[in-house]
């Protein structure tokens, strides 16, 4: 199509709305990730990188002991290109492997601990790795794949070895009843501790770049069956270095950042982990986020920095609202909000609280994540996803013709720059889908741009539901409900929650003469399913509703769900 004044493409309209402080086009660094990691560590060798309960460690430190585990994986034989599961939620375990296998050009494999055994299997089968990291609290979760042979060795950080005294002493005692790790006597398992201190120094390795991938990023993407978005370590350098310059507040070497986002998701590996070490930040690791200890933690380390997801926001607004006592959260400065749509109530009480700044921004895993956001230093847009970030450019096209589309008409989201993914790890025929010959990621998100080039998300071409932030995709969990001995049918949507965004809600059909309890079906999820997968809501009903072919409509079954709460309110 012949650009128009119109074209999205050929406009840029979002142009004239970058400060001077954010340029349009950025220079990059032609750098593998690790160097984002050592960079820093040569500028600020004994500045505090990270703290973790209480117990810190400085750049010095981390960049140390990361060398010297990389060498201790070459030794136990891991190569340029091998894939290495990680299993572990934010804890100084998670940036010294990540770090580690990259700086030796394997690929980082990054999964939720969330996920149960069964899940997990699949995902590390696919991924082909044969090694794994995780904490002694996880391990388990490894027996059954250790006893089918699809794992040649595990590597297992002590939680303890983390925490300072006495907590070092207690966690074990915390956890003494949990599952344990049950492995045939003469498989490998190595003590994480023990080769962060034996390596010595690793061989070097030529890494391009453009073409080596270092994450496996899974995501269900446009069909719900999960799959690796493969990113590379220009991808993840330049979506950095993005960041970074977008948040042009932030002060290099003076920044303290609240790291709750877990770091095997997208969002929280670039924007939290290493946005904040790219800036010699102070990086606060929390594994889980609870109210109360993430509050009293951005008060005692005066956090500036709080990338999160609405949830978040929602709970530390109510929690400080309420609270008989004065908390001074006024070191805030600056919070980038993602992975679901931010409501302008919840942004404005969380700055009248703090004096920071909310603003929303867009992204997806086949991105690095980070493509849109609203400017710090402007009023924020009501619904709006914000403008590209530098060096990214967006247009919105007809989902069915790929017509570029005019301003202010909804079509679907595409986006091209430095961050979009190479592909989906052995996926080539959903490669050719979500990348067109030019380089565009159709998103499968339906949205449209108004004529000072704000974009704003209307619908999802895909019917993935997101709760508190956690993409869900409802062909999972049907598969999971399929399996159940006394279903006939079923299907899952999204219904509105206050707290979560979406909730996951399940309509079924029970087989003839069967009989079922919304508990009994609640209960069989959750021993096959992730918690935040696990439907809060069932329904039981004599038939779902269907197309011509026989194809259940979900759609339907939103607009049932809409009416009810319209007629409720």
């Amino acid at each position: 199509m012949e650009a128009t004044e119109t074209s999205v493409y050929a406009s840029k309209p979002w142009l004239k709305n970058y400060p001077p402080q954010i340029p349009s086009t950025l220079e990059y660094p032609n750098e593998p990730v690790f160097w984002i990691l050592e960079s820093t560590y040569r500028k600020y060798p004994d500045k505090e990188a990270m703290v973790f309960y209480g117990k810190s460690m400085t750049y010095s430190e981390f960049y140390h002991k990361t060398l010297s585990f990389a060498a201790s994986l070459q030794k136990l034989g891991v190569a340029k290109g091998d894939r290495v599961a990680l299993l572990l939620p934010n804890c100084p375990a998670y940036p010294i492997s990540y770090y580690a296998i990259l700086k030796i050009g394997a690929i980082v494999a990054q999964f939720n601990p969330l996920y149960t055994e069964r899940e997990l299997e699949k995902l590390i089968e696919d991924s082909g790795s044969r090694i794994a990291i995780t904490l002694d609290v996880l391990a388990y979760k490894f027996n059954d794949m250790i006893a089918k042979g699809k794992l040649d060795r595990l590597i297992v950080a002590k939680l303890r070895h983390f925490l300072p005294f006495p907590l070092s002493v207690l966690a074990p005692l915390k956890n003494i009843k949990g599952p344990k790790l049950k492995v045939p006597s003469n498989f490998p398992v190595y003590d994480f501790m023990e080769l962060v201190k034996s390596g010595g120094l690793p061989k070097e390795v030529k890494i391009n770049p453009a073409e080596d991938v270092a994450v496996f990023q899974y995501t269900g993407g446009t069909t719900g069956l999960a799959k690796a978005a493969m990113l590379t370590h220009r991808n993840i350098v330049c979506n950095t270095v993005q960041v970074a310059r977008w948040a042009y507040m932030a002060e290099e070497g003076k920044e303290v950042v609240m790291c709750v986002l877990p770091f095997f998701h997208v969002y929280g590996m670039t924007v939290g982990m290493n946005v904040g070490i790219f800036i010699g930040g102070k990086l606060i690791l929390e594994p889980r986020f609870e109210v109360e200890r993430v509050v009293k933690l951005m008060e005692k380390y005066k956090v500036t920095l709080f990338p999160g997801v609405p949830t978040i926001y929602v709970a530390i607004n109510k929690y400080v609202s309420e609270s008989a006592k004065r908390i001074d959260l006024s070191s805030v400065k600056f919070c980038l909000s993602g992975g679901a749509p931010l409501p302008v109530e919840v942004a404005e009480k969380f700055e009248e609280l703090t004096g920071g700044k909310v603003r929303e921004g867009y992204g997806l895993s086949e991105s690095s994540p980070v493509t849109h956001a609203n400017l710090a230093d402007a009023p924020p847009r009501k619904g709006s996803i914000g403008i590209p970030i530098s060096d990214t450019l967006a247009k919105i096209v007809d989902p069915e013709t790929g017509e570029e589309l005019p301003v202010g008409e909804p079509g679907e989201l595409c986006v091209k720059g430095p961050q979009v993914m190479k592909g989906y790890w052995n996926r080539p025929d959903e490669t050719r889908t979500a990348l067109d010959e030019d380089g565009w990621l159709h998103t499968g998100d339906i949205a449209y741009m108004d004529e000072d080039g704000y974009f704003y998300i209307v619908d999802r071409k895909k019917d993935m539901i997101i709760a508190g932030g956690y993409n869900i995709y409802p062909r999972e969990i049907e598969e999971v409900l399929y399996q159940h001995p006394k279903v006939l049918e079923c299907a899952v949507i999204g219904v509105p929650d206050e707290y979560r965004g979406e909730t996951v809600k399940a309509f079924i059909v029970l087989k003839p003469d069967e009989t079922a309890t919304e508990e009994e079906i609640i209960e069989y999820c959750r021993k096959n399913l992730a918690a935040y997968k696990v439907p809060k809501l069932i329904e039981f009903m004599d038939e779902l509703p269907k197309s011509a072919v026989g194809k259940v409509l979900r759609r339907v079954l939103r607009e049932r769900e809409e009416l009810k709460r319209k007629s409720h309110s």
